[in-house]
C-alpha cells in the first residue's frame, strides 16, 4: 500500500480554556476524496487551520509525504506542496482574474529582484511562461473569457472557480476545499463535482474537504469523517455514515441523509 500523504497523530489546539480540537487522527491515501463534515463548531476549519499552519497545534504532530511539517508557516506549507481554499472566498478582488491565478504561479518561478526590477530576458520568459500556464489553468475553469475582468465582478460560482484555480497555481499535491459548494444551487454543485474529479485526475492531486451540502458529500467523498465539539464520533465510507446513530442525533436530525 503507498505510503499516505497526510498524517495527522493526536492534534489538540486549545482556544484559551477551549478544547476546539481533541485528538484528531487521520491517515489520507493518496489520490483520494475524503470529507469533513459536522455542525458549526466542531472544529473543521480549525483542523485545516492547523495543517496549513495558519495556527500551532496545542498538541500532536502533522506530517505531509513523511515530513514533519507541524510548525512550519504558512507559506513554507504551500511551497511543500499543500493548497487551500478558504469558507470565505479570499480573492484579490480588485486586481484581475488572470493576475490572481498568476500571484499562485509566481511560487514556483525564481527571478531575483534586481532581475525584476531591471526586466531581464529571464524575468521576461518567466513572466511569459506564467501567463501561458495562467491561461492554461483558466481554461480548465472556463474562465478564460473573463481574464481581464476585475475577480470582485465575477458571479459567486464562478469566484469560487477561480479561487480553486489560484491553488492549483501552487502545483499543490494536496488539495484542502472549505466548503467548497457553499451558496451554490443543485447546478452548479453537480458542475463543481465534475470538475473536482476532472482536476483530481489531471493533477494527480489528493483532496480533502469540509463541506455542509449533504448530498454532495455523499455523491464525492468515497471516507468521510465525522466531528462534534472538536471530537470524532465517527468516520468510514458515505453508506455507513448515512445510517450512524451518532452522527443522525448529533448533526444530522431524527430524518438522517437523504
Amino acid at each position: 500500500m503507498d505510503d499516505p500523504v497526510l498524517t495527522v497523530q493526536s492534534l489538540t489546539h486549545f482556544f484559551g480554556g477551549l478544547k476546539a480540537v481533541s485528538n484528531f487522527e487521520l491517515e489520507l491515501p493518496p489520490g483520494v476524496i475524503w470529507g469533513i463534515i459536522g455542525p458549526n463548531g466542531a472544529g473543521k476549519t480549525t483542523v485545516f487551520n492547523l495543517i496549513t499552519g495558519v495556527y500551532r497545534p496545542s498538541q500532536g504532530k502533522i506530517f505531509f509525504l513523511k515530513q514533519d511539517i507541524t510548525n512550519l508557516k504558512p507559506h513554507n506549507i504551500i511551497q511543500k506542496g499543500i493548497a487551500r481554499t478558504f469558507q470565505n472566498i479570499r480573492l484579490f478582488g480588485n486586481v484581475s482574474v488572470l493576475d490572481n491565478v498568476r500571484i499562485g504561479l509566481h511560487l514556483n518561478y525564481n527571478s531575483s529582484i534586481w532581475e525584476t526590477i531591471l526586466r531581464t530576458r529571464k524575468f521576461s520568459q518567466e513572466e511569459k511562461k506564467i501567463r501561458e500556464e495562467a491561461m492554461e489553468l483558466l481554461s480548465h475553469f472556463n474562465l478564460c473569457s473573463r481574464w481581464e475582468e476585475k475577480a470582485r465582478n465575477l458571479p459567486y460560482g464562478e469566484q469560487r472557480r477561480l479561487e480553486i484555480a489560484r491553488a492549483l497555481a501552487t502545483r499543490p499535491k494536496l488539495l484542502l476545499l472549505d466548503e467548497p459548494a457553499a451558496g451554490m444551487n443543485p447546478k452548479e454543485v453537480d458542475a463543481l463535482m465534475e470538475l473536482i474529479y476532472q482536476i483530481r485526475q489531471e493533477f494527480n492531486l489528493t483532496i480533502l474537504l469540509i463541506e455542509h451540502q449533504m448530498r454532495f458529500v455523499m455523491r464525492i467523498c468515497e471516507h468521510i469523517k465525522v466531528m462534534d465539539f472538536g471530537e470524532t464520533i465517527a468516520e468510514g465510507p458515505p453508506a455507513e455514515i448515512q445510517n450512524n446513530p451518532k452522527v443522525i442525533e448529533a448533526y444530522l436530525g431524527k430524518g438522517g441523509i437523504h
